[in-house]
C-alpha cells in the first residue's frame, strides 16, 4: 500500500490558513511531481488562486459538511484523483478526532500546523476553550497571525503551554515579520533536587512531564500527594496513586496516576484514600499500563488529608 503524505492545517475562519497554503503551493520547492489533493473543509473570504501555484497536479475538493468526512469518502477521493499528497484546510468547528477516525489506512500525517488570528485568540480561548484546546493539543506549530507589538506575548505563550509543551510558537507580525517564541518554560518543581517535591497544584505538570520525558526521571526520588485507586486489575502489592486532572473543561476531567509498589509500608489501602508517597522512579512493565511505564517504588507511604482543590489543571 502506497503511503499518502498528509499536511494538516488547523484553525478558525480567517486565521490565515488559506493564505499559508496558497503560499506553500506557490513555492517551487514543493513541486516534486506528486498528485496533490487539496481538501478544503471550510470556505472563508480569501480564495485560492490556482493559476499562481508552482505545484502542478493540484485538485481542490470542498467538503460542505462534516457528514462527508468519512473513511469511505476520503478513500474514494484518494483513488479518484490518484492522490499522493493531501493538503487539508480543516474546519475550525470540527473536532480533530473526527478527522483521525476518517483517515484512510494509507494516510500518514507529515505535518500539522495551527493558525490563530492574534486579535481574537484570547477571546476564542475564553469562550470556546474546547475547540482551542482541540486544535493545539497535537500540533507541531502554533502561528499567531496579525500579531501586534502591544500584545502581551506571555498570555499567548501560557495558553499554548497549558495545552502542549512540545509545539513551536511563532508570532507573525503585521507586515509579515515572523518571530519564534523563546520564552523559557521552567517546571514548577526542581527535577534535580535529592527529593523532587510536587506541590498539590503542580501534579498535572509533573504527570505531563513524566509522560513526555519519563527516561529523565528514572532513578530519581519524588514526593507527592495523591488519591489511591485499588482494583482487581492492579497487581498485588501495587496501587495507582494520582489526581483528577482537568485538561480543557469539566467534561474532560480524568483520573490519571502512576503505578506504585507499596512495599508493605501501609495496609488496608482503599480506593479514594489520600496518601503521601516518597518513592524511587523506575521504568518497568506493569499491568496498570499493560506495557512498560513509570513504576514508583515506595520508600515512605502515609495517609494524608485531601488537598484544598480535588481537581488540578495545567494553569
Amino acid at each position: 500500500m502506497q503511503e499518502v503524505s498528509v499536511y494538516l492545517f488547523l484553525g478558525f475562519l480567517e486565521s490565515g490558513k488559506t493564505k499559508f497554503i496558497q503560499e506553500t503551493l506557490e513555492d517551487k520547492r514543493m513541486e516534486d511531481g506528486s498528485k496533490t489533493l487539496l481538501l478544503v473543509c471550510e470556505e472563508g473570504v480569501e480564495e485560492y488562486e490556482p493559476e499562481k501555484f508552482a505545484v502542478k497536479n493540484v485538485v481542490k475538493v470542498t467538503l460542505e459538511s462534516a457528514d462527508e468526512l468519512t473513511e469511505e469518502n476520503l478513500t474514494l477521493l484518494t483513488a479518484k484523483h490518484k492522490a499522493e499528497r493531501v493538503i487539508v484546510e480543516y474546519n475550525g468547528t470540527w473536532l480533530l478526532q473526527q478527522f483521525f477516525d476518517a483517515m484512510p489506512e494509507s494516510w500518514v500525517i507529515n505535518q500539522m500546523m495551527t493558525f490563530f488570528d492574534a486579535g481574537t485568540f484570547l477571546n476564542y480561548n475564553a469562550n470556546m476553550r474546547q475547540l482551542v484546546f482541540d486544535k493545539i493539543q497535537m500540533t507541531q506549530m502554533v502561528v499567531f497571525n496579525r500579531f501586534k507589538g502591544e500584545y502581551d506575548k506571555i498570555e499567548f505563550h501560557k495558553t499554548v503551554r497549558g495545552i502542549s509543551r512540545r509545539a513551536d510558537i511563532v508570532y507573525e507580525y503585521i507586515g509579515g515579520k515572523p518571530e519564534f517564541d523563546d520564552i523559557e518554560d521552567p517546571l514548577p518543581f526542581d527535577v534535580n533536587a535529592p527529593i523532587i517535591e510536587i506541590e498539590d497544584r503542580d501534579f498535572a505538570w509533573f504527570y505531563r512531564d513524566m509522560a513526555e520525558n519519563a527516561d529523565s526521571y528514572v532513578g530519581k526520588t519524588v514526593k507527592f500527594k495523591g488519591m489511591a485507586a485499588v482494583s482487581k486489575k492492579v497487581p498485588q502489592g501495587c496501587i495507582v496513586l494520582g489526581r483528577h486532572i482537568m485538561t480543557c473543561c469539566e467534561a474532560d476531567i480524568t483520573y490519571d496516576g502512576f503505578a506504585v509498589k507499596t512495599c508493605g509500608l501501609l495496609d488496608d489501602i482503599a480506593t479514594r484514600d489520600w496518601l503521601t508517597v516518597t518513592a524511587k522512579i523506575t521504568m518497568e512493565y506493569n499491568a496498570v499500563y499493560k506495557s512498560v511505564g513509570p513504576v514508583l517504588v515506595a520508600q515512605k507511604l502515609e495517609r494524608s488529608e485531601p488537598p484544598e482543590e480535588a481537581v488540578v489543571t495545567y494553569y
